[in-house]
């Protein structure tokens, strides 16, 4: 069995670390290269950084604060915000990125997913998906869930993945921040649906809610932000504890 990955999130606005509730209400949680480097000595499997206005501003993403992210990690490191062509992605892998990851971009023009893959490696392409769950079903949002689409998740998320990404991160716009468990039903169907992995975010509360998104939404690796951020739980602890429920985990 491939161990389920433990995901810290670093949501980026004006060089700090924020965190907010469905996406708005942002407060500060510190200092991205501290945090980074914090979560990568814990034992964190990955660190995704997310420059979260880059899109709405219509600018790129900090290339000096990912370098000096990526220069206290010994962990992969996921970067998106504002990436909208392949010297955009050059730029951020020549800075320390691993992998990239787009959103507001792939929904605007898909053949972006087609051309990091092929230049680079689906593994370096990680599409984003920003949910909402509404009357209509689960709906696709750009911009920092700012705009809707005519996107519905499940489509998106299969399109992406013939398209050559090499991971889906889904994040439930209702979930996010409220710390009430992940999108488990929806990951669940993500999960059978593609054949890559599937990155659950928007949700997690208690450590109860990481096992739950591995054994009932059957996801792959769990992102989280303000859990970590604030100490509500500790990734040692988490790991420790996914161990003890049978969850393959790195410790």
């Amino acid at each position: 069995m491939l161990a389920k990955r433990i995901i810290p999130c670093l949501d980026v606005k004006d060089g700090m670390t924020v965190k907010g509730t469905n996406f708005v209400n942002l407060r500060q949680a510190g200092d991205p290269v501290e945090l980074g480097r914090t979560y990568s000595e814990q034992g964190a499997d990955e660190l995704v950084f997310l420059d979260i206005t880059a899109s709405h501003e219509g600018r790129k993403t900090f290339t000096d604060m990912v370098q000096r992210v990526a220069a206290t990690l010994s962990i992969p490191f996921t970067v998106g915000g504002g990436i909208n062509e392949l010297k955009d992605v050059d730029r951020l892998l020549s800075a320390g990125a691993d992998k990239v990851s787009i959103n507001s971009a792939a929904l605007r023009r898909p053949e972006l997913i087609d051309e990091i893959a092929n230049h680079f490696g689906s593994q370096v392409c990680v599409v984003a998906i920003d949910a909402r769950m509404d009357e209509q079903g689960w709906t696709c949002y750009m911009n920092g869930g700012r705009i809707p689409t005519e996107r519905s998740l499940f489509d998106w998320a299969k399109e992406a993945n013939e398209r050559g990404a090499g991971e889906i991160l889904f994040t439930s716009m209702n979930h996010d921040g409220v710390k009430t468990g992940f999108a488990n039903d929806a990951l669940a169907q993500l999960s059978t649906s593609l054949t890559i992995p599937v990155i659950a975010s928007g949700g997690a509360g208690a450590m109860e809610h990481f096992r739950d998104a591995f054994t009932l939404g059957h996801a792959d690796a769990a992102l989280a932000a303000s859990v970590f951020h604030f100490g509500e739980i500790g990734i040692p602890q988490l790991k420790d504890y996914l161990r003890k429920e049978g969850i393959a985990v790195r410790l």
